[in-house]
């Protein structure tokens, strides 16, 4: 029997999700994550977000969504340090109430490659693995029929024509860079 090797995995392009009632803190949490995973190359418009009540009780009525995706390709491994800086920066911009602390944003990194999206995440379930740092990740979004299709656990915002599109047009950046760096 031949031993395949390993090969490593082919770069990625990160991105974060982000929801809150203040637009105003998309910048600031995007100045913060420009100083770890360098210039943004696409994001989303500010949109409103009302595809649950989850997030209401902490970051209030209104939210928005905005997504940011950056420029430089990363190594998929990256996640589960993304989703603990994320964090860190959840905690930072949060403020204290007479409810206790509660968050002003929600970020939600991850990563597209040619063939899928993935999301990482704090909290475990039948369809996500432990990728380290008690992180998790599940695949979002796959690529079937030269487009994105969502899963049967794929959260309902990822599964509109919006997303889809939008995670399109970042698979072909992604797609560029890989072609300019020969990979």
């Amino acid at each position: 029997m031949i031993m395949r090797r390993t090969l490593p995995p082919r770069p990625v392009k990160l991105f974060v999700g982000m929801l809150s009632s203040d637009a105003a803190l998309f910048e600031a949490c995007k100045d913060l994550l420009h100083e770890k995973y360098g210039p943004v190359d696409c994001q989303s418009e500010i949109v409103p977000w009302d595809f649950t009540d989850h997030y209401s009780a902490e970051m209030g009525p209104g939210l928005l969504r905005r997504f940011i995706f950056f420029e430089r390709l990363a190594d998929p491994g990256e996640l589960a340090g993304m989703k603990t800086l994320t964090n860190r920066i959840e905690e930072r911009m949060a403020v204290t109430a007479d409810k206790g602390v509660l968050r002003r944003i929600n970020l939600d990194p991850g990563y597209i490659t040619e063939a899928k999206v993935v999301l990482a995440t704090t909290k475990d379930y039948s369809h996500r693995i432990h990728i380290g740092g008690n992180i998790f990740a599940e695949i979002a979004l796959v690529q079937k029929g030269g487009r994105f299709t969502p899963l049967a656990h794929t959260y309902p915002d990822y599964r509109t024509d919006e997303y889809v599109r939008m995670f399109s047009k970042a698979r072909e950046l992604l797609r560029e860079s890989l072609r300019e760096k020969g990979l």
